[in-house]
């Protein structure tokens, strides 16, 4: 045993120095590598240049060839397996494909905004402006009023309206997309430039306008533009601007908003960065690293709005990159040389432990069981939603039986965020409960949560199986996961209350992105390793499994937050 250990360390350590040596003396540094092949539609070249030359001040021997073409020519182009695309939201499913590789490096944010000294402002920002209204207004060939947005207050029915748009392309068609309309700009005056639309709404307290985020942006401040405002969105045309939408106060969150999913789509387009797979040169990575650091700021000065932080580092883990802060190419071999050092000092340990582990399993017959890891995407068609239940916001649910005792347990979304649960504390038979008491609490390797009734009754069945193996809640949640069966004293009243399969496929929508909001500002540090799967992927989706590891300061955190909030 001790021979064969030496034996193959040694020969690690002589693969490793030759490895190292050859690069040493025949390797290549990155700069060398050629130029780097860039295919940018017509609207982005202005920024790819931009780009361009700025990383040339860090590392000049960087070569570029950058190739200003149509959609069709760049998926061609790099489904050759050249270069790097730089394309937009509308350009993407010609060019993306199964063997492309892509990340978002950016945003192109269309708002609607207004005079913060406007006199409806009040009304405007508790109501927002639904689809409906903002239709009317850009297809009106009449004069617009503020009454269709504020309503009947004041005198805002007697109080015209001018409606301004910027003479952009993207921004009509955007606004175009958004409203299923195909001339959205019926009673519009067209400005030119983003300065002058801001001073056009800056000056006038009753006008509407049409524009990128990037345009009323003081980059002094990081924040709106004096006297200027975001006229919020009813997104779920409910007639107000309720708290899942509440995302216009300031720039912080309306970033995060877009982000997460809380505005519209259609008028919050990504700019991404295309290649035929994932980069493998050095340089090409470098590159990217880069875009994603320092050069977000040279979104903004071309009409663009750059990435928040978080999303940054989400994108930069997809390229493998540890640090946010980068401010010249690393030296690639040097790092390369270090990490073969590693990767050889870490497969000499794994052959002496997977050794001693074998050793210790023959004399004592020992059972390993591998750690539970789990890195799928979490996302809405990852719930079961079956027919016939009433679920309620807690994330319990309730069936009624034939004899009608009523089943309850916890819904499938619930179980996928906790992960494998280990324990479940229980209240005893014969109880009475009411609609909203603690009916019993999940364990995770001691970190918990407290789950509501979602009905009133007393507690005629304990689901022992569940009791015995707490796991039947993550793997069978409505069969054999059952916790409860409970004579319901108040059902038809009660179930008024609670939604079924549809209606609640329709609410899990909203509750995806208050869980993507959550892990958006909870305070983790998800850039360590043991929080490596709460990292968002590309576009803001989640993985399984987001409580599983977290701390049980986080567990609290999501029990007043998330769930006690829904009460």
């Amino acid at each position: 045993m001790r021979t064969r250990i030496f034996l193959f360390i040694g020969i690690l350590l002589l693969s490793c120095s030759i490895a190292i040596s050859k690069d040493t003396v025949t390797g290549e540094s990155p700069s060398n590598q050629g130029p780097i092949e860039l295919f940018t539609s017509p609207e982005l070249y202005n920024l790819t240049m931009k780009w361009v030359n700025e990383y040339g001040s860090f590392d000049p021997k960087v070569k570029f060839n950058v190739v200003k073409s149509e959609d069709i020519k760049i998926a061609g182009l790099l489904n050759s397996g050249r270069g790097i695309g730089f394309i937009r939201d509308e350009s993407f499913p010609a060019v993306h494909n199964k063997s492309t590789w892509s990340m978002v490096v950016g945003h192109d944010v269309i708002v609607p905004v207004m005079n913060s000294s406007n006199p409806f402002r009040d009304e405007i920002c508790r109501k927002g402006i639904s689809t409906e209204k903002l239709a009317r207004i850009l297809t009106n060939s009449e004069k617009n009023s503020w009454g269709i947005i504020a309503g009947n207050v004041g005198n805002s029915t007697d109080i015209p309206m001018c409606v301004y748009t910027l003479n952009d392309a993207s921004v009509t068609s955007g606004i175009g997309n958004f409203l299923n309309i195909s001339t959205p700009v019926a009673n519009c005056v067209k400005v030119g430039s983003g300065e002058e639309m801001l001073e056009k709404v800056q000056k006038d307290p009753y006008a509407l306008g049409f524009c990128k985020l990037v345009q009323i942006i003081d980059p002094e401040i990081q924040g709106f533009a004096k006297n200027v405002s975001l006229v919020p969105i009813d997104k779920n045309g409910n007639g107000k601007i309720d708290y899942m939408e509440a995302i216009y106060d300031n720039l912080q969150d309306f970033s995060r908003g877009v982000w997460i999913g809380k505005y519209p789509k259609s008028l919050s387009g990504n700019i991404y960065s295309v290649t035929s797979g994932k980069p493998k040169s050095d340089a090409e990575v470098a590159f990217l690293k880069w875009v994603l650091t320092d050069g977000q700021q040279y979104l903004n000065t071309n009409g663009f709005s750059d990435l928040v932080m978080i999303e940054r580092k989400s994108q930069l883990d997809k390229i493998n990159v540890s640090e946010i802060q980068i401010s010249k190419p690393a030296n690639t071999y040097a790092i390369l040389r270090i990490v073969i050092v590693i990767l050889f000092a870490i497969g000499a340990a794994g052959f002496i432990m997977d050794m001693i582990v074998r050793r210790k399993k023959m004399t004592t017959g020992a059972v390993l069981v591998a750690p539970e890891v789990s890195i799928q995407a979490f996302e809405e068609n990852s719930v079961i939603v079956p027919k016939g239940l009433y679920f309620d916001k807690t994330h319990t649910w309730a069936f009624m039986k034939r004899d009608g005792t009523v089943k309850i347990g916890i819904d499938d979304f619930l179980q996928h965020v906790t992960g494998k649960l280990t324990r479940i504390e229980t209240r005893n038979t014969g109880e009475k409960i009411m609609k909203g008491d603690r009916l019993f609490t999940i364990i995770r390797k001691g970190k918990q949560l407290n789950i509501y009734a979602p009905i009133s009754g007393t507690i005629t069945a304990l689901n022992k199986a569940v009791i015995t193996n707490s796991s039947l809640l993550n793997s069978a949640p409505y069969t054999e996961g059952w916790v409860y069966e409970i004579d319901p004293v108040n059902w038809l009243l009660e179930t008024q209350f609670l939604t079924m399969a549809e209606k609640y496929k329709t609410w899990l929508k909203d509750e995806f992105i208050r869980l993507k909001d959550f892990f958006a500002t909870v305070e983790v540090k998800v850039h360590s390793p043991e929080y490596a799967h709460v990292t968002f992927q590309d576009g803001g989706a989640l993985t399984e499994n987001l409580l599983s590891d977290l701390g049980p300061e986080v567990w609290e955190d999501f029990q007043t937050k998330f769930i006690d909030n829904t009460r």
